[in-house]
């Protein structure tokens, strides 16, 4: 059986979060999926909210276009920032399958429970991704979009706090909520979703490995 080739695109500049990104999709795959994950040089370090997401599109465009030329081997190309930079545009213009993570958690998210919640990180994020779930036909399943205060290049440092702000704001959403699963609002917190699992003993729910595993049902 050949492999399937998925291109993962972080839009934003931050190797370090690519490779966590990498890891997670590489985690999610089956046995005859290859990933390649890659980010534009310049543009934005990280995408926080719709000024950060409109800069990172010219990059993200041109990446996306040259890669595709480049390797006619992609079979599906994932956006691995929880806003869906782009994932519209390129949706209406592809040849080849493009998912959003934030679309494809937001979808596991309905199958996993009645209600869910997003967690994410700042304030400035929480209309873009409310706007998306508008998009993709689930507001009426989102209980609600919270934001843990979290900047996205915190999920970076190991010797930050933002895994202990991302667990208060979980605790809240199932204190208040009334939801039975929480989707992680950004590809940088890929790498807590077994973990908070785990802990919370609900569905939490990573976008990468959504958008992976979704993928591969569409293009295999």
């Amino acid at each position: 059986m050949d492999d399937m080739h998925i291109l993962v695109i972080n839009p934003n500049s931050t190797a370090s979060m690519t490779q966590k990104i990498a890891a997670a999709a590489r985690a999610a795959a089956g046995p005859f999926t290859r990933i390649t994950a890659i980010n534009p040089l310049e543009g934005p370090a990280a995408i926080q909210g719709p000024a950060d997401g409109e800069a990172a599109l010219p990059g993200l465009f041109d990446l996306f276009e040259r890669s595709l030329k480049i390797d006619p081997s992609i079979r599906a190309v994932i956006i691995a920032c929880f806003d869906d930079t782009g994932v519209w545009e390129l949706k209406a213009s592809s040849g080849v399958p493009v998912i959003g993570i934030g679309e494809a958690a937001y979808h596991v998210a309905a199958v996993a429970a009645q209600r869910f919640s997003v967690v994410t990180t700042l304030p400035v994020s929480v209309p873009v991704l409310e706007e998306n779930l508008q998009r993709t036909g689930l507001a009426s399943r989102c209980a609600r979009v919270r934001a843990s205060d979290v900047p996205v290049l915190e999920l970076e440092n190991p010797e930050s706090d933002a895994r202990h702000k991302v667990e208060t704001e979980i605790e809240t959403a199932l204190r208040l909520d009334g939801v039975g699963a929480i989707a992680l609002g950004c590809a940088g917190m890929a790498d807590l979703a077994v973990d908070l699992t785990a802990q919370f003993k609900v569905p939490v729910i990573d976008g990468v490995a959504s958008a992976v595993r979704l993928t591969e049902a569409i293009a295999g």
